[in-house]
């Protein structure tokens, strides 16, 4: 959606202020600021205009406008593409390099004292997952025969994951048949994900094995216990959710509790934070507005967050929640500069 300036500056005008306040501004409100220089006349008209396109929405009769999903959508990827374009060098903060990267030397540790000083620094709940293995890739299947009627398949998925599995088969296979199938599993399956091995290729390989088909099957079901041998519970960490107090809009009614009881129990969090991962391309800073969120009881909330890797395969995220009034500039440039002490971190152990 194009917008011209003028409703640009006020629609940002109005998004900051309510970030300062939690109230509904008023035309009043946003005539005060010095580089708009129009007249409150002039400003009602526009927030109509913005309020019939969706990115403002009048709370209550007589009330001044808040930002809609919408509206803070638009802002924050004008925001993002305007922080790409500017780039800066990495910022050194004493305050993560001292007490985190210098002091902490096992990770998950880093990762703890990490969030904490997001959540210090940003007034905001801060969460962040414990690296591990994400769409492992098959690597290397051999197959070998261990006596007359049974074999061995072993699968190699990355991270260096074994599985070996031995199974019957109704009749000896013989030596340029075990040839023909290992040449025919590795060279459709070597740098494929679980989710990758579509139905097309499954039956593509059984018509290919012909009367082996069935070992196929048994290949491939070793493959996927391989795969997901390395998917125990991810470990998340978090801190501040008590920040969530400081926000009128987020403490009305139950929503306190639910949102807390999200970051206690966290299984939402994991749900929410391996669907993140598993996004094709989402890579850098992501941010998630109110109904993008997967978390139902997190519908009035926002969330930053950014995935970190660790070569291999070995990929975590970091997160800030917040409410949808968060100040997104504030929790982008704190999470830029987390990002940047752990990557540093991490090509000094490389």
């Amino acid at each position: 959606m194009e917008l011209d300036e003028r409703k640009k500056k006020i629609l940002n005008a109005i998004i900051l202020n309510y970030q300062e306040t939690g109230e509904p501004v008023g035309s009043r409100t946003i005539s005060k600021y010095s580089d708009l220089q129009l007249s409150s006349a002039t400003i009602r008209n526009e927030m109509a205009d913005l309020e019939e396109m969706g990115l403002i929405v009048q709370p209550h009769t007589s009330a001044g406008r808040i930002p809609t999903d919408k509206g803070y959508r638009l802002y924050v990827n004008h925001m993002l593409e305007t922080a790409e374009q500017e780039r800066e060098p990495e910022k050194q903060v004493p305050q993560v390099a001292d007490h985190v990267v210098e002091r902490l030397d096992r990770m998950e540790r880093v990762l703890q004292q990490m969030i904490k000083v997001l959540a210090a620094n940003t007034n905001y709940a801060a969460l962040v997952s414990a690296p591990r293995y994400n769409r492992n890739k098959v690597k290397f299947i051999q197959l070998s025969r261990v006596e007359e009627n049974r074999l061995l398949a072993v699968v190699v998925v990355e991270g260096n994951i074994i599985k070996n599995t031995i199974f019957e088969v109704e009749e000896p296979l013989r030596e340029e048949d075990l040839f023909s199938l290992n040449l025919m599993l590795n060279s459709n399956l070597n740098g494929l994900t679980i989710e990758e091995i579509s139905l097309d290729i499954i039956t593509k390989l059984k018509e290919q094995a012909g009367p082996h088909a069935e070992i196929v099957g048994k290949v491939l079901d070793a493959v996927a216990e391989a795969i997901r041998a390395d998917e125990e519970d991810l470990k998340i960490y978090t801190s501040g959710a008590t920040n969530i107090f400081k926000y009128p809009e987020l403490t009305d009614g139950s929503k306190a509790k639910d949102i807390l009881q999200v970051f206690e129990e966290k299984e939402q969090l994991e749900e929410l934070l391996t669907d993140k991962l598993n996004e094709e391309g989402k890579q850098g800073i992501q941010v998630y507005i109110g109904n993008e969120m997967p978390v139902q009881s997190m519908k009035d909330c926002s969330v930053v967050t950014a995935t970190y890797s660790f070569g291999g395969g070995m990929q975590g995220t970091i997160g800030i929640v917040g409410p949808k009034r968060m100040d997104y500039q504030k929790a982008v440039d704190a999470l830029q500069t987390v990002m940047g002490q752990l990557d540093s971190m991490i090509r000094k152990e490389d």
